[in-house]
């Protein structure tokens, strides 16, 4: 055994310091950029009425680390309840009905508009929405309004009738154009839109971000925290859905965490500092699910 010993410790020293190097796989930031730990985020959320987990769509770290926060708070004093952008206002039915038991999975999965990354990314979540009992909701507009939106306006909306109203948040829907988000999207479209307004696409993302925080709201209680998944667009710089939350409640607690991708850890990019309350900074070179 002590010849094993002497082995080992002569083989560490050939390689150096290179045999104890840890590659961090994420790192978190408050929003002034300080290295923050897991459970000060977990802390922060648990006492949270609203959370909204700006993702990046296709990184499997970020949807580790949605999972991992899921399954904490799901164990926490504060009854919780899910939501996602990947989920539209039209597919609340079969969310339901699977999640109380009334259908199978494969039927739920099939008439489901689900993304392509569903069964690697989304599926845990839904899966411990179903073990926990908890409630989990359709947020987004039906893609096909804000298609409509993106081509006519929000004007558009109210030629629908009255059911299909019904799955987008009430109007008329109020747009700060002067809102950064929102200005840059104009400004990123200029001369692209073949003619078209730009600001119909801003409206359309508009018609998302009020919708969702509509449904937000329509499901959250006093004392309930409200888990949100949603792509960093949306609730970046405090504005998208954060934005529509405070317009109607401006008491609401709300924590944000936006992810990017940096080439160190070591500390937060400049840019990033005061997007959100947390910042997830996941390598550049972590791995994609699409």
């Amino acid at each position: 055994m002590r010849k094993t010993i002497f082995v080992l410790s002569g083989l560490f020293l050939a390689l150096g310091v290179t045999a104890f190097r840890m590659l961090p796989a994420y790192q978190l930031f408050d929003r002034d950029g300080n290295i923050v730990a897991y459970e000060e985020l977990l802390a922060t959320a648990a006492e949270a009425d609203v959370v909204l987990f700006g993702e990046l769509h296709n990184n499997s770290m970020v949807h580790w680390l949605q999972r991992q926060l899921t399954e904490d708070l799901a164990h926490g004093q504060r009854p919780l309840v899910l939501g996602a952008e990947m989920f539209e206002t039209d597919d609340q039915l079969l969310l339901d009905e699977f999640l109380g038991g009334v259908i199978l999975e494969k039927d739920f999965e099939k008439e489901s508009k689900l993304w392509p990354n569903y069964a690697t990314d989304y599926k845990p979540m839904v899966t411990t929405a179903k073990e926990e009992g908890l409630p989990f909701i359709g947020t987004n507009v039906p893609r096909r309004y804000a298609a409509l939106v993106s081509r006519q306006g929000l004007e558009a909306l109210n030629d629908l009738p009255t059911e299909a109203q019904a799955l987008c948040a009430p109007l008329p829907i109020t747009i700060d154009y002067e809102l950064p988000s929102y200005k840059a999207m104009i400004e990123m479209m200029g001369d692209h839109m073949g003619g078209m307004d730009p600001r119909f696409f801003v409206q359309a993302q508009a018609l998302k971000d009020a919708t969702m925080a509509d449904r937000i709201l329509a499901y959250w209680e006093p004392g309930t925290t409200f888990l949100h998944y949603n792509g960093t667009y949306h609730s970046k710089d405090f504005e998208g859905i954060s934005w529509y939350l405070k317009q109607t409640n401006p008491d609401l607690k709300i924590v944000t965490i936006h992810s990017v991708e940096q080439a160190s850890l070591a500390q937060c990019e400049e840019e990033y500092k005061g997007t959100a309350h947390f910042v997830l900074a996941v390598p550049e070179n972590m791995s994609k699910s699409y």
